[in-house]
């Protein structure tokens, strides 16, 4: 909603709607019904709001930037830099207005602290911070709290949007209703491979065999490959360093799915002690796997399926590569080593801890 049609992105409107959102949001406080005095004198008192989003890997497709890009690492940054200063003045509008939240002496924001001051992050000068801050020092803030990216599973789907911060899962999807089951493509990918010539029935039933990743289909250019990687064929390091890039500006906290297709402790501790290094709040909201089993695909149509290479022989002979392979455990564990993309500036393995 907020790429123009020439593929840059209106930071103005962002603000626009930010702003509207914090009022919005801050009238909710005072009409809502409150099923428990507390938690009616605790809202009150604190006035809390959470603003999150939507779409993330959308825009990211609009602007043709891959998501593990440095364009789409600086433009997720520069998205939640605005969201948090759109909110911030606007809060400090309403608190000119009305007067700052009650537990509003002593706080960090009452301090001249704000949320990348606790992350020694310097912001861009895209907005001016400076008056901003002398704004707070003289009026303070209507709300604690202003930003808190939730999941938006349900909303997305509903708004035709992909869910949060997050990339896609898959390029195509099952959509349940009443009446049935159907498939849904991704919007973006069906129009470049429409543009493209490359759709039609075959392209589909490949699309369903792959599970809705392309890396693995013949004649898909590879800039569109690398725009429509899922999740699993991302690096999580990319993830939770995107996350923390954001974070600089996220007062609460973010839902950050991880997505690991064989978990092991030694992965999970290993990303877990990364995004506690990169000062995340919440290292991880929920842990996606994938199944253990493939299910069988009823509905594909095989006989559309590139038949595999064959060999001539009956037993496969190895190849040169799988003949010096190595043999003892710790030539295995260096080769593993070398093929891990998540490793430090020492050599250590982020992602199992090798």
């Amino acid at each position: 909603r907020f790429v123009r049609s020439d593929r840059t992105f209106d930071f103005d409107k962002l603000v626009y709607v930010t702003r509207v959102i914090v009022r919005n949001l801050n009238k909710v406080i005072d009409v809502n019904f409150y099923p428990l005095k507390e938690a009616k004198l605790s809202n009150l008192r604190h006035r809390p709001i959470g603003i999150g989003v939507q779409g993330l890997a959308d825009t990211f497709c609009l602007m043709r930037f891959p998501f593990e890009s440095e364009e789409a690492q600086k433009l997720n940054r520069d998205i939640f830099e605005t969201i948090y200063y759109a909110a911030l003045k606007a809060s400090c509008e309403l608190a000119k207005a009305n007067g700052p939240y009650e537990t509003y002496p002593g706080s960090p924001v009452s301090k001249g602290i704000l949320q990348f001051d606790m992350w020694n992050v310097k912001p861009s000068n895209r907005w001016n911070w400076p008056e901003l801050r002398s704004d707070i020092s003289q009026y303070g803030v209507r709300n604690s709290l202003l930003v808190a990216p939730m999941p938006t599973a349900s909303t997305a789907q509903i708004l035709g949007n992909n869910e949060s911060i997050e990339p896609y899962t898959s390029n195509l999807y099952v959509r349940r209703v009443l009446s049935g089951e159907f498939q849904v493509v991704n919007d973006h990918l069906l129009k470049d491979l429409t543009e493209l010539g490359l759709w039609n029935p075959d392209m589909k039933n490949r699309l369903m065999y792959e599970n809705g990743s392309i890396q693995n289909i013949e004649g898909i250019p590879d800039d569109i490959k690398a725009l429509y990687k899922t999740v699993w064929e991302i690096s999580q390091k990319a993830i939770i360093n995107m996350a923390a890039d954001r974070g600089a500006f996220i007062d609460q906290s973010q839902s950050l799915n991880i997505h690991i297709a064989e978990p092991t402790m030694n992965k999970l501790s290993s990303m877990h002690f990364y995004a506690w290094k990169k000062g995340l709040k919440t290292g991880m909201y929920y842990l996606r796997t994938r199944p253990a089993a493939d299910p069988i695909k009823f509905t594909v149509d095989k006989s559309r399926i590139p038949a595999p290479i064959k060999v001539d022989d009956a037993v496969e002979k190895p190849t040169a590569a799988q003949e010096e392979t190595p043999k003892t455990e710790e030539q295995n564990l260096a080769r593993r080593m070398k093929q891990c993309n998540m490793t430090d500036e020492n050599g250590a393995c982020l992602m199992c801890s090798s």
